[in-house]
């Protein structure tokens, strides 16, 4: 997969999956922007990404995520592909004990978040007539998870916001797709544990990790092939759809 002199904008970069696609990309040849909360996160994460735009903006904030943007296309010209990453999982706790803020929070990041990159992204793409979008979902998106109905509530809406902006952008030149990982060894995995099982976190991740048929957490730059493809040409006639990547825990859901 050749992206050489592509523009790849990405969200929640410093993160896990976010820097490992960065990575990717960059050995593909491609111009990155990469987008997180903290500059400082940022330059940490990135210290080997000589050249990438690095901005700070907050997802949730339409000037912020206006403002990534115009940045990008000033330093770049044009943005090719979107990896629409930027998610947190919020609090554990069974909906009798779940809170307003809590769901407000996972909500505006993972719903309102995704929604205002896609909003402002793909006005710039539709000037240029092509684009490759990949919104990241979870199997969340896919399945109940108990303690984690906000999280879960957030990613089944990314599905389908997936879903209507790649009708409505069907006949622009863009594909807007998504990807759905189970457990990724990752800092939010980390947090998840914790969450499970409070001072145990070594045995929740044992028990993570069993529930899979493959037997282990996904690696965040298994996550990041997926969403190279998906931006790629090879994925051409693919829009509208969202992919497991789940070490084989679909196949026996629905």
């Amino acid at each position: 997969m050749d992206f050489k002199d592509k523009v790849v904008l990405i969200t929640g970069a410093a993160g896990g999956i976010g820097i490992a696609a960065a990575r990717k990309f960059a050995a593909q040849g491609a111009k990155l922007a990469l987008v997180d909360l903290s500059q400082e996160g940022l330059e940490k994460a990135a210290a080997d990404l000589h050249g990438a735009l690095l901005i700070a903006a907050n997802v949730t904030d339409e000037q912020d995520v206006k403002a990534m943007v115009a940045k990008t296309v000033e330093q770049f010209g044009r943005i090719d592909v979107f990896v629409n990453n930027a998610g947190i999982n919020g609090d554990f706790a069974p909906i009798t004990e779940q809170t307003a803020e809590n769901y407000r929070k996972v909500l505006d990041i993972n719903v309102v978040g995704v929604a205002l990159g896609l909003k402002h992204v793909v006005a710039q793409m539709k000037t240029q007539g092509s684009g490759a979008i990949v919104n990241t979902a979870s199997n969340g998106g896919l399945l109940g998870a108990p303690g984690m109905s906000a999280y879960v509530a957030s990613k089944h809406a990314v599905l389908g916001i997936n879903k209507s902006v790649a009708l409505e952008v069907a006949g622009d030149g863009i594909r807007v797709n998504a990807v759905c990982p189970s457990g990724v060894d990752t800092q939010m995995m980390r947090s998840i544990e914790t969450n499970a099982m409070k001072g145990q976190e070594e045995k929740a991740r044992e028990q993570f990790e069993a529930a899979v048929p493959l037997g282990r957490y996904a690696e965040p730059e298994e996550i990041a092939d997926l969403m190279l493809f998906l931006s790629s040409d090879k994925a051409s006639f693919i829009t509208g759809a969202y992919y497991r990547i789940d070490g084989g825990g679909g196949a026996s859901s629905v």
